[in-house]
């Protein structure tokens, strides 16, 4: 039973409030038929009580009939979902954990999609009503208070409500600053029993992880306030913001990645514009490492759930970035993070909250993280349209960045057609082809979209290098991708008539569709597409493209390249010449040609500079060769 006698304060309350240390049969039988019985989330189950609840039952199988369990995630003991006891309890779930999602999905328990932000108020209006709430606490402190530790959320609502409310006290819960204290007087009922606190174990990292996390840390900056939600991934994938700065927490859920940044230094919320100085969340799932760092912590506040994912409150904060997961996502862009197909899986949880949250702050971002196959890679998680059945849980309008181990696709503002090819670009190579036939199919890209299949069209991540030139500006240097079309278009409409005709030696001003797709469908073993891009408030531009494509004798390329107009004389062309001449070593060619128009002298002396010779001249047309 714990230690029951070993705490002189416990004695202290035991003598002024004997009726609430009674005993348990005499508690579990204030339990009536038809009863709504709510117990404490995750890893604050009250382990100890709801056991206890289900061995009354079994010794008294008439004690009472039809009372709802209503709880938010179960982690611990679920034994009220058994065959057996289905004539006593009748399990509720406002979202779906491993213990209840067979029951769930056989109809022996129920579950109730809503935000999670929401759910107070179904107890605060009676929408809901709570007769029972079995809890988890700290011990009380020498004014009488106890604290509900790692879980606020839902708790301090049901509490307010219940007719009834049983206390586990369990020395190891932590006391978390917030929300979260309650006095005795408040509880009807107290059971002391120390238990291990639940603890939710995360996979290591895995190479998946770490690739996610590497693009997710491009798109959180210095400063900026993050939400990071559920999953396993998401947890590893935390590690890769080590190296940020000043990052602030307004989040749901309080992971050992947060705790463990916060250690280091790169959490220190000076920068949040409210709650400043505090990592703010509402309960906290992983070790008990975790559990002793957020114990008694004046910089962590646990607060109710209707504060922590209100998306008014969420939006107060500047430069939000909200993180969050999803089971599949189609090429529209409406994803799903509760079922697969008819089957619940988890629930709508606070993930849309939050993205709508971070869609109204002052520059803020929503980023959805995908892990682009599953059962083994035999299954695409980027798919044409949601499976039927299947639950949206973030609509198209909510979502900026996706973000899979194959890349990023901004989807914020860009069409059906553009979004398609952002989301293409990002699945497994071996289910584009694949997703470009359905979405021809679809009408939703052109119906003579072109496609490289297999790895001579895999985007070749490693040749992205970050460059600064000769005036300081800085560039991202990286191939291009199927979905760049829109991006070169605007580029070569940017180009003046001269520069145009400087490039392509022709006088043609057009750029469709069918011209564009020669520079962006590449088969990247035979030609090699550069562009220099620099990014303003999240969107890319392209202010120079260089390339080089192998001809019949296949140890020489031909070479070109394009500056924007407006930023010539930076330094970009030169830049991207000596990484184009760079790659072509690399790759085992022996040289580079090159024309060159009479009247072009920026150019030639690019040119010059990298080492190219003039072999001949004819019709106004300089022919240059490099060595390599």
């Amino acid at each position: 039973m714990g230690d029951q006698g070993g705490n002189p304060g416990l004695e202290q309350f035991k003598q002024a409030y004997p009726a609430k240390f009674a005993d348990e049969k005499e508690i579990f039988s204030k339990i009536h038929p038809g009863n709504r019985i709510f117990i404490g989330t995750a890893c604050a189950e009250p382990q100890y009580l709801v056991k206890s609840l289900v061995d009354y039952v079994e010794s008294n199988p008439k004690a009472f009939f039809d009372a709802e369990v209503l709880q938010v995630w179960t982690l611990g003991v679920a034994a009220y979902t058994q065959e057996k006891f289905k004539s006593n309890f009748r399990h509720n779930s406002f979202f779906i954990g491993d213990n209840t999602r067979g029951a769930i999905n056989a109809g022996l328990a129920d579950y109730t999609p809503i935000f999670l932000s929401q759910v107070p108020d179904l107890f605060r209006r009676g929408i809901v009503p709570v007769d029972v709430a079995m809890i988890q606490t700290s011990l009380p402190d020498r004014h009488g208070y106890v604290s509900l530790g790692i879980s606020v959320d839902i708790v301090k609502e049901a509490v307010e409500k219940a007719s009834v409310v049983i206390a586990q006290l369990n020395s190891n819960m932590p006391r978390v600053q917030g929300d979260g204290f309650l006095h005795i007087d408040r509880i009807d009922y107290l059971i002391v029993h120390d238990e291990p606190v639940l603890e939710f174990d995360v996979p290591v990292d895995d190479e998946i992880a770490k690739r996610i996390g590497s693009y997710v840390s491009r798109l959180v900056q210095d400063g900026d306030t993050i939400q990071i939600g559920y999953g396993s991934r998401l947890n590893s994938m935390i590690r890769s913001l080590s190296g940020k700065k000043h990052l602030g927490v307004h989040t749901e859920l309080m992971s050992d990645g947060i705790a463990d940044l916060m250690k280091i230094g790169a959490i220190d919320n000076t920068r949040k514009k409210i709650d400043h100085g505090k990592t703010v969340a509402t309960f906290c799932m992983g070790r008990k490492a975790t559990y002793d760092y957020i114990d008694d912590n004046p910089s962590i506040e646990f607060r109710t759930i209707d504060y922590t994912n209100n998306p008014l409150i969420i939006a107060q904060h500047d430069n939000m970035v909200a993180i969050n997961s999803a089971l599949e996502i189609d090429l529209t862009g409406q994803a799903t993070a509760e079922s697969i197909g008819k089957t619940f899986y988890s629930g709508v949880g606070g993930q849309a909250d939050f993205m709508r949250g971070a869609m109204l702050s002052l520059n803020g971002r929503t980023i959805l993280t995908i892990q682009s196959t599953a059962q083994n890679d035999s299954v695409s998680r980027i798919v044409p349209f949601l499976s039927e059945g299947s639950g949206v849980t973030m609509v198209r309008g909510d979502i900026h960045y996706v973000v899979s181990e194959y890349g990023i696709a901004y989807l914020h503002g860009k069409n059906v057609r553009e979004r398609a090819m952002e989301l293409i670009a990002i699945a497994h190579p071996k289910f584009r082809p694949w997703l470009i036939e359905e979405a021809k199919k679809l009408n939703i890209i052109f119906k003579d979209q072109a496609f490289v299949p297999g790895k001579r069209g895999e985007y070749p991540e490693a040749l992205e290098s970050f460059r600064t030139t000769k005036t300081g500006l800085q560039l991202l240097f990286r191939p291009v991708k199927i979905s760049d079309e829109p991006l070169l278009k605007d580029f070569f409409y940017s180009l003046s008539d001269q520069s145009l005709y400087r490039r392509f030696i022709s006088s043609r001003k057009d750029m469709p569709h069918e011209r564009l797709q020669e520079f962006v469908i590449i088969d990247y073993t035979q030609e090699t597409v550069i562009m220099a891009t620099i990014t303003k408030e999240d969107k890319e531009e392209i202010v120079g493209v260089g390339q080089y494509g192998i001809g019949q004798d296949v140890h020489s390329a031909e070479v070109a390249f394009a500056v924007r107009d407006k930023d010539q004389k930076q330094g970009i062309g030169t830049e991207l010449l000596n990484y184009l001449i760079y790659l072509g070593k690399r790759n085992g060619l022996l040289a580079f040609v090159a024309e060159v128009l009479y009247e072009n002298k920026p150019m030639l002396s690019v040119f010059d500079k990298a080492g190219f010779k003039i072999v001949s001249s004819g019709s106004g047309i300089y022919y240059l060769s490099l060595n390599l």
